[in-house]
């Protein structure tokens, strides 16, 4: 998408690495002035270096996700960087299997902060200045959004609950330019897929239950998906849930 971006500020969470960076650089592919948002700024500075060559900027922003006044902040720089906000891409999140009887409260409260809490404090956050450029929002859920994932009790609850809040979202914001979308990738090849460690003694039929017989797709692969959606081209895209799966849910 060759300058479908040009001028247009975007803030990508869980940039750092897999679909995160991927998006970040097809972003930067379109001309977009991208702030990558992520605890990790070392690894942020390699995703931003090996868009030097692109026509767009990428900045890079420390965000912790799980920090409601982190998201704010994030935000802030990001608006004031450019003086407007075009795109949100709440990415971010971790996916740890755990037997949900061994769940502690703080385990609990920390992946519903990862990966639910944050996005909608984001979007709080990002929807005043998004109203103002008639941007859009697309959240990151997973198949995990519209199906159960065994030893995932709270990453299952939290993707269930990016589709809820993007349905929610969309409705609020009928009579508004504001866009909100919803992606939900089945399994990638990223280096979280390549670390994963599951309870001693897990069911693996249970824990592929979630897996395409298509094989993981590539981060970039979805990327463009989110890509599309944020841009001029999805204008008519609001408040869907679009599953990018290999087909695994077709049937």
């Amino acid at each position: 998408m060759t300058g479908a971006f040009d001028g247009r500020s975007v803030l990508v969470t869980g940039a750092s690495s897999g679909l995160g960076a991927a998006a970040v650089r097809r972003f930067a592919a379109g001309g977009g002035l991208v702030h990558a948002a992520s605890r990790d700024q070392a690894k942020l500075a390699e995703v931003a270096e090996s868009c030097a060559h692109l026509p767009g900027e990428v900045r890079f922003i420390h965000l912790d996700v799980a920090s409601p006044s982190s998201c704010r902040d994030a935000v802030t720089a990001a608006v004031d960087a450019y003086g407007r906000l075009d795109v949100l891409v709440n990415n971010a999140g971790r996916h740890d299997f755990r037997r949900t009887a061994d769940v502690t409260e703080d385990e609990w409260d920390h992946d519903i902060a990862l990966n639910l809490s944050g996005a909608f404090h984001l979007s709080q956050a990002a929807i005043p200045h998004l109203l103002e450029t008639g941007g859009n929002i697309v959240n990151v859920a997973s198949v995990a959004g519209v199906m159960g994932e065994a030893y995932s009790a709270a990453y299952t609850a939290a993707k269930h609950g990016i589709v809820g809040l993007t349905k929610a979202l969309a409705v609020e914001y009928l009579d508004s330019p504001l866009r909100v979308n919803c992606v939900c990738p089945g399994g990638m090849d990223t280096p979280q897929a390549q670390t994963i460690s599951v309870p001693d003694g897990a069911d693996w039929d249970l824990i592929m239950r979630v897996a395409a017989k298509r094989g993981l797709m590539s981060a970039d692969s979805v990327a463009a998906v989110v890509v599309f959606l944020a841009s001029d081209d999805a204008a008519s895209v609001h408040g869907s849930i679009q599953m990018v799966d290999h087909g695994h849910l077709a049937g």
